[in-house]
């Protein structure tokens, strides 16, 4: 590992220790073999003046919710130092009273909530404090004979602690091993099972201590030619991968995302004889089990036996470890190893599931290297139980926030590079859905590029195409709860006599038949989607043709009937439905060229024609939209076959 110090950088923040602290913090956070999304901490110790003028010790400690890598000042909360100390000095406190007592003691309020190791910090005799989960340093203490591997990389030159849980016992532990103990005479501190502390009076010592005791781990675990990595080739089973995320879902009791890594070494780690064994003994730091749980599920059978057993045994860990004052969280699996086909992250969000996914991708290396060492050995259960029900974990239970309508839903929508599909992608992005658009436009990619918006190119009438984006957002999320299938065009207006076959046939292709192929290749994921259906953008003309649109009313009307056999078909597994937009002249199709043939097919003016509907006012393609998410939703848990309005009401229709 390499320092990163920029001595010309450092000297624009002319000794500000803040500053400094910010500068460090972010180039720890940006080595992933340090700290992952969120993990280790650092502070520094400064004199400031309160509010009266008067001067005051404080200790600017990394706050909640602060991710070391992009940190800024305002991620530091200032905590008088004084009180953090005389914190350290009792006999007893609860981590919850420890952050209460914390937060009393902020110079700012409105700052965010120190990190639980702020006592810690304060009593280590240095300005600049940094705590990292370094990979390499955890892992050579994961292992039977951890303290001699300490001892071998550093001698005598840092403090070994034995595993105590994060938090006052922690601060409380090391202020009684350290009494009277010369400061001076250490480089750092390793906490067994946990991580490292390096310290100093000024940033670039703490920083570049911490970078080289970590090279000399990185040297040891190299030297015992341990840093050695499986890979393989992966297979594609997109059905099954749909299948166990369904039955994740299930499990927890909500939609999840299930994000299937398949790099080489991801497969690689799967294929390994023994990974049952080996992946199943526990995270490389207690910390990730908030957000992987403390094992995951090995999928070595059918996805519903392996999930089921692994709920089952959760339960079991629960009751085996509870004391009976607490809370059961839910029994899903947060990752999976696919033996063959690589790991997979859960979560309800498609950047929570991201996040176990590198966790994932740290604790793969981590176990490997464990066993060329003579074995990966994680903390014990009871240990990570109490870390798992943690009382400040629990505390957050009651304050979880309700989340949104389709949060861990995926949806497929056709036709989403504008318009209606752009919008239908959008709304159902904003209100918590992963989305792959489909799209003819080859810049659908650019157009729908966000975490959990994806835009794939290609053709409706290719059936290759179709089955390839019903792929990608298998691939992409882990598999199918809502299509809404929208592409469609509309042909020059012309009258039956003068209706070309070119014109006649291409309507039929894009809007009736190639909804044949996107209901042949979805609906086998959808049956093993969460609430799943199917909506169909059809048209007023189904009800209400007009002259001169043969070719578009009869394949609009062609498709309203696919959907009713459809939901026929499918009841009572997945439902189908269908809207019926007009006056919608946001979108692509009504051209100034086609309003204005339109309008003379009428025998009025553009403006007539657009206010040609009961209420007088066009449709959105935002609005329309809001219509499909309703229809998607609980709203419409108990319809299906329905044919909906949106078009300022038709007097032909009514």
């Amino acid at each position: 590992m390499k320092s990163r110090w920029d001595e010309s950088v450092a000297q624009t923040l002319n000794g500000d220790l803040l500053k400094l602290r910010v500068y460090t913090s972010r180039l720890l956070g940006q080595e992933s073999d340090l700290v992952l999304h969120g993990g280790g901490n650092t502070s520094v110790k400064a004199t400031v003046k309160n509010f009266f003028g008067d001067e005051e010790a404080v200790l600017y400690v990394k706050g909640s919710g602060w991710d070391l890598s992009t940190i800024e000042a305002p991620g530091f909360a200032p905590v008088r130092l004084e009180v953090l100390q005389r914190l350290a000095e009792m006999e007893h406190l609860t981590d919850a009273e420890m952050v209460t007592q914390q937060r009393a003691a902020m110079l700012d309020p409105n700052a965010p909530n120190p990190s639980v190791e702020a006592i810690l910090h304060a009593i280590i005799p240095y300005a600049f404090v940094d705590h990292t989960h370094a990979d390499a340093v955890v892992t050579l203490t994961n292992n039977p004979t951890g303290e001699a591997r300490m001892r071998e990389v550093y001698g005598d030159s840092v403090l070994l602690i034995p595993y105590v849980m994060p938090g006052f016992i922690l601060a409380r532990k090391i202020r009684e091993l350290t009494q009277g103990i010369d400061w001076s005479q250490y480089k750092g501190m390793v906490l067994m099972n946990h991580g490292i502390f390096t310290f100093a009076d000024d940033a670039r010592t703490a920083y570049e201590t911490m970078i080289d005791l970590v090279s000399l781990a990185e040297d040891s675990l190299a030297q015992h030619k341990a840093m050695s990595f499986a890979t393989a080739a992966p297979q594609a089973d997109w059905l099954t991968l749909a299948k166990i995320r369904q039955q994740v879902s299930r499990v927890k009791g909500a939609p999840m995302i299930a994000q299937l890594d398949q790099r080489p070494e991801a497969v690689g780690f799967s294929n390994l004889a023994n990974v049952g064994a080996i992946a199943t003994r526990g995270p490389i730091t207690p910390d990730h089990v908030i957000r992987t749980k403390a094992i995951p599920v090995v999928i070595e059978q059918e996805p519903e036996t392996a999930v089921n057993a692994f709920a089952e045994n959760y339960r079991q860990y629960f009751e085996r470890n509870s004391d009976g004052s607490l809370t059961q969280l839910d029994a899903a699996p947060r990752w999976a190893v696919w033996p063959g086909y690589g790991t997979i992250a859960f979560d309800r969000s498609v950047k929570a599931a991201s996040i176990i996914t590198d966790i994932i991708e740290h604790t793969r290396r981590a176990i490997q290297m464990g066993e060329a060492l003579g074995g990966w050995q994680a903390l014990g259960e009871k240990d990570l139980f109490d870390m798992e029900y943690w009382e400040l974990e629990q505390a957050k239970l009651g304050k979880s926030k309700a989340a949104s309508e389709f949060q861990g839903k995926i949806a497929l929508v056709t036709g989403a590079a504008s318009g209606i599909g752009k919008a239908c992608a959008e709304a159902l992005h904003q209100q918590g859905a992963a989305v792959v658009g489909f799209d003819l436009n080859p810049d659908v990619g650019k157009i729908l590029n966000k975490p959990g918006l994806v835009g794939v190119q290609g053709d409706v009438t290719d059936e290759a195409a179709v089955k390839g984006a019903i792929a990608a957002a298998i691939q992409h999320f882990g598999g199918l709860d809502i299509v809404v299938s929208n592409a469609g065009i509309f042909p020059p207006g012309q009258t039956l006599e003068n209706l070309e076959a070119e014109i006649w046939e291409k309507s039929l292709a894009i809007n009736l038949t190639s909804q044949r192929a996107l209901l042949r290749h979805a609906i086998p994921f959808l049956r093993h989607g969460m609430d799943p259906t199917i909506l169909f953008i059809a048209s007023r003309n189904v009800l209400a043709p007009g002259p001169g649109a043969a070719a578009y009313s009869v394949a609009k009307a062609g498709l309203t009937q696919l959907a009713r056999v459809a939901a026929l078909e499918l009841a009572p597994e997945i439902r189908v439905n269908v809207l019926h937009p007009d006056c919608v002249y946001d979108t692509g199709i009504w051209t100034p060229e086609v309003l204005a043939g339109r309008a003379q097919r009428y025998g009025i003016s553009v403006d007539e024609y657009k206010s040609r509907n009961l209420l007088k006012q066009p449709v959105s393609s935002q609005e329309v939209a809001q219509l499909v998410c309703t229809m998607a939703s609980k709203v419409f848990a108990k319809t299906t076959g329905a044919q909906v309005p949106i078009d300022g009401g038709s007097d032909r229709v009514i």
